[in-house]
Formats: structure tokens, C-alpha cells, sequence
């Protein structure tokens, strides 16, 4: 199309050398430009509809959350993003007034209700076999021990940056949900209210305030654990041969977040101090555990006795893993990180795909690059290659202070910095920094780009 401006100087100069010889041929040139005019302008009008209508989004939710709240359950968004503002008005298992969160009250049909609820959030639905929820927490009141709130942080702040990095989420607890179940049973109600809070996990990760993650690009194998229920660092013969109450640790667990698992603690916690019975279980599991050195019933020796007991009708659903750290014991694991600290270094001198930098975000790649060229069999036990995946300091209460007879406090400090910082290296490059001494707190000093053959890194 040609402009006004063009037009009316392309028109005055024709007037001007005589162009427009009579009113007829003027009029004819005349119309020819207009309808020439017309055609381009309904061709430019169509081809902008054309492009703007080849791509229709006519979904009201996307762009607007509010919008969200009004849609179907039909109309619910089903991609690969989880849709955090999507609730439909349909009544799930929540809108029940006879729901309690208590772990004195049970709950039934909890598969199909979960069933339900994930039908009617289609974006939770997909890979919800998959998904993680890590459990952890604390005593409500100050730790009496100076350095124990301190610990507990660097401890709180590993296994976020384990969530984080793996795309697991996370809750910290550290409320008494029910008066009675303190100390070493304070975990079941909180596993138990997160079971409801969190239809949309597959399974529930109990850790221990005073266990920390030693090897950050380590994954949890649950294809391993399809067939069962719950997950736990144990081994069968010291069960039913041994007959022992450390057959197992009750401080590292994972539980899938179904109706069994639901049975499972109800039994579980009825031998804690909410029953009547709470001192003759403690009679009970001594008697049946002869290494037991204390008389109250507690949470493991429970579990091991359901185990004893009812081997039928647990067994078959409970997976002793005992083929890598799942929970390891840190007395036997701190001797172990200098020689493992070599055998990553001496992994990344010979391979720069190690040694590149790169985003925290795909650090999952980095670590199933490691395990395919250097790790692939070595399943991380005692006198593997591998970093032990969880240190557990049992005896060790970094918030009382108390400890195992056995050892003193000083290893018991010493040893959880040495590990905290053991751990916050492997994150810690990702941001260009490392502790250049694991057996102090001291400030972090910033990574050279290529590293260098000698460090703690």
C-alpha cells in the first residue's frame, strides 16, 4: 500500500504535467488504486488473524490463578508442572468433620481416599510413585548443650540441601503433636500427620535430627523397594538369630505413604506411652531382647519385636537394607573420609566432565556420570569406594549434650563438624567455595577454577 503522504504528491505532480488528460481515465486509475488499496489491506488483515489463531489457547487458567479455583476437575492442567493453585470445590477425605490428625484416632480406607485425592489433582497424579517427603525435627525448647542449636542448623541445612538438589520436599517439625509420645516416639505422630498432610508423596523419609547425608549426589534406589512398605537399616539374623534390639535403627526410615503403613503404626505405637501398657511392654521387649540395657519400651525395639513376633505377617513388607550406608554408624564410618576424599579427588584428576563446573540444578548428571565411569557395583558399605550415604551419630545428642559412655563428648562434637563439613564441601562447590579444614568451623575459602591435586575438596 502506498501512504497518504506518496499519494498526494504522486497525484499534484500528475496535475501539474497534465497526467489526467479527462475525468474519465482519472476516475478508472482512480478506482483501480482503491481497489487495489482494499485487496492488500484485507490481505495483511487476514494474515494477522491467521497468525495469531494458529496457536488457540482457550484454557481460563492459565494467566489468571484465581481461575483455577473455579475450573473443573476436567479442566484441571495435566502437563508436567504440578498445579499448585488447582483445588477443586469436589470433597475429598478433608472435608470429613470426623478427620483427626492425632495418632490416637485411626484412619480407614486411606488407599482410596488417597486414590481420590490424586484423581481429582491430575498434575500430583503423574510420577507421585516417585515422590519423596523427608520428615526431621527438633525438641521445642533450647538446646542445654552450647553448641547443639548450632549443630542442629548445619544438620537442618544438609538435608535441605539434599532436598533441594534431588527435587525431594521437606518438614521440619518441631512441636510435640501429642503430650505423651516424647523423646524416641515423637517421630510416629509427625510421620502419621504428614501421611494426611501430604497425599500426594508415595513415601514418607523419616531422619533423625543428629544423621546427616555424607554423599549428596547419592539416590535413594526405590525401584528396589517397589514391593515393600517400609525401609529400615537392619539385618534378619541378628533379628531371629541374634535376637538383638540393635538388629535394626528405627532413626533412618522410609514408610509408603498407604493403608498398611497406617496399620503398621497404629501397632507400632500402641506399645508407647500412650497405653496402659507401656511399662509391661518395656518388661516385654526386655525380656525377648537380652542386650536391651534400659527397662522403658522403645520405638525400635518395638519394630524389631513386631518383626520377631509377627515375622508373616511384617517381613514380607519390611526391607532390611543393610547393602549401603542407609543409616550408618558414625564411630565406624569418620575413620573412612580422608581415604574417600582421595579416591574422589584421584576420580576427577583423570576426568575433566568431573571436574567442569556447572549449575547445582543438574547435578543429578554429574552424579550418574560418577557412578557410571567409577561407582557402578559398588553398593557404599563398609570398605566401599563410595561415600557412606548417611552418618548417623547415635550415642551422640548434640542438643542435651549426653553420650554414650563409651566415647567422649569431645569425638562426639569434633565428629559431627568433621562430617557437616565432610558433607557442605560437596555443595558448597557448586558455588565456588569450599571449608578448607573439615575439622573446624572456619570461614570458606573460594575454589580454584581447576582443583588442585591436594585438599579437602
Amino acid at each position: 500500500m502506498v501512504s497518504p503522504e506518496v499519494s498526494h504528491l504522486q497525484i499534484s505532480s500528475m496535475v501539474k504535467h497534465g497526467g489526467f488528460r479527462n475525468r474519465a481515465s482519472f476516475c478508472l486509475a482512480d478506482g483501480l488504486m482503491f481497489l487495489g488499496g482494499a485487496f492488500l489491506a484485507l490481505l495483511l488483515v487476514w494474515s494477522f488473524f491467521s497468525f495469531y489463531s494458529s496457536t488457540p489457547n482457550f484454557d481460563p487458567t492459565i494467566g489468571d490463578p484465581k481461575s483455577v479455583q473455579k475450573a473443573s476437575p476436567g479442566s484441571a492442567p495435566c502437563g508436567h508442572e504440578l498445579n499448585r493453585h488447582y483445588d477443586p470445590l469436589e470433597e475429598t477425605f478433608y472435608d470429613d468433620p470426623g478427620l483427626s490428625y492425632s495418632i490416637e484416632k485411626r484412619v480407614t480406607n486411606w488407599d482410596e481416599k488417597r486414590k481420590q485425592w490424586l484423581k481429582l489433582h491430575p498434575s500430583f497424579a503423574a510420577g507421585d510413585r516417585e515422590r519423596v517427603l523427608m520428615v526431621t525435627g527438633s525438641q521445642p525448647s533450647p538446646c542445654k548443650n552450647p553448641i547443639g542449636d548450632h549443630l542442629l542448623l548445619r544438620f537442618f541445612k544438609n538435608k535441605v540441601d539434599y532436598c533441594r538438589i534431588h527435587g525431594h520436599d521437606i518438614f521440619y517439625n518441631n512441636a510435640l503433636l501429642h503430650p505423651k509420645m516424647g523423646s524416641y516416639w515423637a517421630k510416629l505422630p509427625v510421620v502419621r500427620a504428614a501421611m494426611l498432610a501430604h497425599p500426594e508423596a508415595e513415601w514418607i523419609w523419616w531422619v533423625d535430627s543428629d544423621a546427616l547425608i555424607t554423599d549428596m549426589e547419592f539416590e535413594l534406589p526405590l525401584h528396589r523397594y517397589r514391593h515393600h512398605n517400609v525401609v529400615v537399616h537392619g539385618w534378619a539374623k541378628l533379628i531371629y538369630g541374634k535376637k538383638s534390639w540393635t538388629s535394626l535403627n528405627a532413626g533412618v526410615f522410609l514408610i509408603r505413604n498407604c493403608q498398611w503403613s497406617m496399620d503398621l503404626i497404629d501397632v507400632w505405637s500402641s506399645m508407647g506411652p500412650i497405653t496402659p501398657d507401656y511399662a509391661e511392654w518395656g518388661r516385654i521387649q526386655r525380656s525377648t531382647f537380652k542386650d536391651k540395657l534400659f527397662p522403658e519400651s522403645d520405638d525400635q525395639s518395638a519394630l524389631v519385636y513386631l518383626l520377631y513376633k509377627e515375622r508373616e505377617k511384617y517381613y514380607d513388607k519390611i526391607y532390611l537394607e543393610g547393602e549401603y550406608y542407609f543409616e550408618g554408624y558414625w564411630a565406624e564410618i569418620m575413620s573412612t573420609f580422608d581415604n574417600i576424599t582421595e579416591r574422589y579427588l584421584e576420580m576427577e584428576r583423570g576426568d575433566r566432565d568431573l571436574r567442569r563446573r556447572h549449575a547445582e540444578v543438574v547435578s543429578e548428571r554429574y552424579g550418574a556420570l560418577r557412578e557410571e565411569r567409577y561407582l557402578k557395583g559398588e553398593q557404599g558399605g563398609k570398605g566401599s569406594r563410595r561415600r557412606p550415604f548417611i552418618t548417623h551419630f547415635t550415642g551422640c545428642q548434640p542438643c542435651s549434650g549426653d553420650h554414650n559412655q563409651m566415647y567422649s563428648g569431645e569425638s562426639c562434637w569434633e565428629g559431627m563438624i568433621r562430617a557437616v563439613n565432610f558433607a557442605d564441601n560437596q555443595v558448597m562447590r557448586k558455588y565456588g567455595f569450599v571449608h578448607p579444614d573439615l575439622r573446624k568451623s572456619s570461614p570458606v575459602e573460594p575454589l580454584p577454577f581447576d582443583y588442585p591435586d591436594e585438599g579437602p575438596w
